[in-house]
């Protein structure tokens, strides 16, 4: 079985910065990604990252966020600087088969989340 888990959350002032990991049962042959949601907003895909590294990010974050993953210790980061109130909300490491996701658009395995909150 595939398990994730989220660790870094917490609070921060505007203009600040955090890093998120992600320890995953697996993380080879593995599309893994970091989701946002916030009251009121919808669920957005922030960063993801495949198996040969290559990295994609939301329009948002770029230049502010960057995932990245230690294979030997099977964890995913995602470092975020430059934090802005609108960065707030529960944070979400995802994973899959590359396949699957191709294939269906969605993750299949969910971390339980981790609350970011940045104040003005």
């Amino acid at each position: 079985q595939v398990q994730l888990m989220e660790s870094g959350g917490g609070s921060v002032q505007a203009g600040g910065s955090l890093r998120l990991a992600c320890k995953a049962s697996t993380i080879s042959f593995t599309c893994m990604g970091w989701l946002r949601q916030a009251p009121g907003n919808q669920r957005e895909q922030v960063a993801t990252i495949v198996t040969d590294g290559t990295s994609k990010y939301a329009e948002s974050v770029k230049g502010r966020f960057a995932i990245s993953k230690d294979t030997a210790n099977d964890t995913l980061y995602l470092h975020m600087n430059s934090l802005k109130p609108e960065d707030s909300g529960v944070y979400t490491c995802a994973a899959d088969f590359c396949s699957t996701y191709r294939a269906r658009g969605v993750f299949t395995y969910w971390g339980p989340g981790t609350w970011v909150t940045v104040k003005a």
